[in-house]
């Protein structure tokens, strides 16, 4: 199918779209709203879904977030996948396309989670080989996100020095996802601006903001990275910090589970434009979204 859709950088805050919120969304005349959404619930030939982002797209950017490809598998990515991918890259021309840093497919077998894989340099250069083997299936760059964590894998190389490689080596650039920071720095006993300060910041493109739960066992202390809450004050915090330090970001607002209505949701994107807001208005600072 040809696109008819207009493609756009995303200008500023949006939000993760989901079926409850088509209609919202389609209506939504809020200034500068851009909608994300998973590739792998558009695959289909057809059907209401497709005809929804159809319509959406008319009149909002749209951003492409795979959660499927397993590019830190041992396994390459699936060709089938990929070509279904490029076929919606294709019709909806969408402002940014992302994916993990993580693996979910072995032997033929998809797991229903983004799983972690050691910083080594043998992992390093699989998922090179993957990120590049992916770009050029879906014929342009794509977004790295960077995990959420639960536990410690033997490595040789930080995460920041991990992604900061890849993206040399691909011409990939990054997704921070800040609410994975926070997880991962409090599952692992770390500190959030050290890990900030060792991060690429210069090859960031989107920022993703969530909500997470406690486990529910005070013996562990862990987080759960269940975008099934609203954004925390810590993650909101950080992206103020973030924001300071690298200037305005398309961010968007990931709300998977607990879904609340449509104005809760924009009322939380709305928190993140004034961020920006405010960053663009600042004295010598560039806006990021050129770079998009």
């Amino acid at each position: 199918m040809t696109s008819t859709h207009t493609p756009a950088s995303p200008p500023g805050a949006g939000i993760g779209l989901k079926p409850a919120h088509y209609r919202a969304a389609l209506e939504s005349e809020a200034d500068g709203l851009w909608v994300e959404v998973h590739p792998e619930n558009y695959m289909g030939e057809g059907g209401p879904r497709l005809a929804w982002l159809d319509a959406i797209a008319e009149r909002h950017p749209v951003s492409l977030h795979g959660v499927s490809l397993s590019l830190g598998g041992e396994e390459r990515p699936d060709k089938d996948h990929l070509a279904r991918f490029r076929g919606l890259v294709d019709r909806f021309r969408p402002a940014l396309v992302s994916e993990h840093l993580a693996w979910c497919r072995h032997d033929g077998v998809y797991f229903n989670d983004l799983l972690p894989l050691p910083y080594t340099r043998g992992a390093l250069n699989r998922f090179c080989d993957h990120v590049e083997e992916a770009q050029d299936a879906l014929g342009r760059p794509i977004l790295i996100e960077n995990p959420s964590l639960y536990l410690s894998l033997k490595g040789e190389m930080s995460e920041g020095e991990f992604l900061g490689e890849a993206v040399r080596r691909t011409g990939c650039s990054l997704l921070l996802d800040l609410n994975n920071v926070v997880v991962t720095a409090n599952n692992l006993a770390r500190e959030v601006h050290a890990y900030i300060d060792a991060f690429p910041l210069e090859a960031v493109r989107e920022i993703h903001l969530a909500g997470h739960e406690a486990d529910g066992d005070p013996d562990t202390g862990l987080l759960i990275d269940t975008h099934g809450a609203p954004v925390s004050d810590p993650v909101w915090t950080l992206y103020a910090h973030v924001i300071a330090q690298a200037g305005p970001l398309p961010t968007l607002i990931e709300r998977d589970n607990n879904l609340p209505a449509f104005d809760v949701l924009m009322d939380e994107r709305a928190q993140a434009q004034a961020v920006l807001d405010r960053a663009a208005a600042s004295p010598g600072r560039k806006a990021a979204l050129s770079h998009v």
